[in-house]
Parts: structure tokens; C-alpha cells; sequence
């Protein structure tokens, strides 16, 4: 779908702009897309306005478009401020409208409908700060933190949309939750990332394994599946203790929540039957396998 943008100098409307972040989350989101789908109309409405925003300031951080590290900076505060200058002033209207003016009526709608908490995107911008620089990691605590700011606390923005039960604890599991798909991520794309010259794991664990430059060129060194084993496990940990996740969200959501952990838990079943292939290629689903996952998890909650 394309969509016209919306006139210079007039508002935009909230119906323009939840269709502007749907055509985002379509077009980007290539996992959760699928699983969206299966929200009612608005809370999936609110869905693509969180996943909208979190593209669009991963796009800041992450495009390549030669710009230098400190205007990417300068671009991230100025989107910090625009944030909450939309959700505690005068709402979408006293944004710039130069700054993404497409996503701020749904964006504001959503987290405001929902009760977000603020802090949430405060430290997803401190996550993008941390990957304007290229990132190393001595520690898995170091690791975690990097992975709550860019992960976890999106879990904890789903289930306000959602709807939950459970308070902190159940705030928890979807921060575990979020860590348990990060780490599918880190682990898929470790070629990808090591073209870019990032390497996410903790160095103190991989002990030498893996190599910047073999892992860009696709090169396996003797210790490097035994060094997957080990991250592999730690992630499939993280899917395991946030498994109560699923009994606390509302029961409207459940089908999105399990459609999408099933399709992140079957990347990392297929790394892990061959963990030498994500130097290969990037390790997917097809589309019908995703749309088969969310078929599955529609029909288990009685169609």
C-alpha cells in the first residue's frame, strides 16, 4: 500500500496516521506483522503506533546515510523531546512538524489510550544511543542492560496495550520475554552485525571463538558451535522463565503473543539444528509458516 503523505501545513488526522503506521509496521516488521494481525481492531491499531515509533528512531541511530555520530545524537534527543512534549503537553499538535508528523496523532492515542509508562521510551532512545558507537560487551550483565533498554521494555509497552494481570511480576516476564527474542536476534544476525563492525555477545564467555572478521566473512572457527551452545541455551532459558506470560495477558491478546513467540522460538530452534548456517545466510521463516503459526494460535483460543 502507498500512502499520499498528508498535506504540508495542515493536521494530521488520527485515521491518517494509523494507516501511515500500519504501512510501517507491513513493511518493516517482517516477524511481528503476522501476529499483530490477530489483535481486535484497536489494539492492533495501537500496536502498529508502538512499532511505528520504535522504527522510526531505530531508523535515526541505524540508517546510513553518512551522517556523522553527533548529529545522530542531536537527532535522538530532539525526538526524546518531541516525545514528551506529545505525550505530557499539547499532544500531537505541539510537535514539529517536520519530526515525524505522520506518527504522532496514533502515536499519542496509543500511550495515553493504554497508559504507557514514559520511561519506556526514554530508555529505548538511551538503547539507539548506545548503538551509535561500535558496541562491546565484556559481561552478560553488560549485555543485559543494552538488551532491557532495546527489548525488554518494548514487552512491557506491548502488555499496557494489551491488557495484564499481575502487576510487577507479570511487567517481568514480558521484560524476559523480550530479552528471549533479542537474543534470537543477536544470534541470527551475527554475520550482518559483524559486516557493520558490532559483535553483541559477551566477550568474557566466547573466550576467542568468534572473530570480528570471520564472522563478516563467513568463516567458522573449531570453537564456534560450542560458543552458540551456550548462547542458545541461555536464550531458550529466557523463553522458558517467561512461559507464564502467556495465562496474564488479556485473553483477546494471547493469540498475538503466542503466534509471535512461536515464530521467534522456531528461529531459534532453526539456528540451533545448524548453528554454522546464520554465517551463511540470514536463518528465516516463510511467510506461510508464519501465517500457519498464526492461524494455529487463532484457532487455539476457539477461532
Amino acid at each position: 500500500m502507498s500512502l499520499a503523505p498528508a498535506p504540508a501545513g495542515t493536521g494530521v488526522t488520527l485515521e491518517h496516521s494509523r494507516a501511515y503506521c500500519e504501512q510501517v509496521t507491513r513493511t518493516h516488521a517482517r516477524n511481528f506483522y503476522y501476529g499483530l494481525r490477530l489483535l481486535p481492531e484497536e489494539k492492533r491499531a495501537s500496536m502498529y503506533a508502538l512499532y511505528a515509533w520504535m522504527r522510526l528512531v531505530d531508523d535515526i541511530a541505524d540508517r546510513e546515510d553518512g551522517r556523522p555520530i553527533a548529529a545522530r545524537v542531536e537527532e535522538l534527543e530532539a525526538w526524546r523531546a518531541d516525545t514528551h512534549t506529545a505525550l505530557t503537553q499539547q499532544g500531537p499538535a505541539a510537535v514539529n512538524e517536520s519530526a515525524g508528523q505522520e506518527l504522532w496523532p496514533a502515536f499519542c492515542d496509543m500511550a495515553q489510550r493504554h497508559g504507557v509508562p514514559a520511561k519506556v521510551f526514554d530508555e529505548v532512545i538511551a538503547g539507539q544511543e548506545q548503538d551509535l558507537s561500535p558496541l562491546s560487551f565484556e559481561t552478560f550483565e553488560e549485555l543485559y542492560t543494552y538488551c532491557y533498554r532495546v527489548a525488554g521494555v518494548v514487552g512491557v509497552a506491548s502488555i499496557y496495550v494489551w491488557g495484564f494481570e499481575g502487576g510487577a511480576q507479570t511487567e517481568e516476564l514480558a521484560v524476559q520475554r523480550g530479552l528471549a527474542f533479542q537474543l534470537t536476534n543477536i544470534l541470527r544476525d551475527l554475520k550482518e552485525d559483524a559486516g557493520r563492525g558490532r559483535f553483541y555477545l559477551p566477550r568474557s564467555e566466547v573466550n576467542g571463538a568468534m572473530d570480528l572478521t570471520d564472522l563478516a566473512e563467513g568463516r567458522a572457527g573449531p570453537s564456534f558451535e560450542a560458543a552458540m551452545r551456550f548462547q542458545l541455551a541461555r536464550a531458550e532459558e529466557y523463553y522458558r522463565r517467561s512461559a507464564p506470560l502467556e495465562s496474564r495477558v488479556s485473553p483477546d491478546a494471547r493469540p498475538t503473543l503466542v503466534a509471535m513467540t512461536q515464530i521467534y522460538h522456531a528461529l531459534l530452534a532453526k539456528i540451533a539444528a545448524r548453528p554454522s548456517r546464520v554465517l551463511r545466510k540470514r536463518v528465516s521463516l516463510s511467510a506461510w509458516a508464519k501465517i500457519r503459526i498464526g492461524w494455529r494460535a487463532l484457532r487455539a483460543r476457539g477461532g
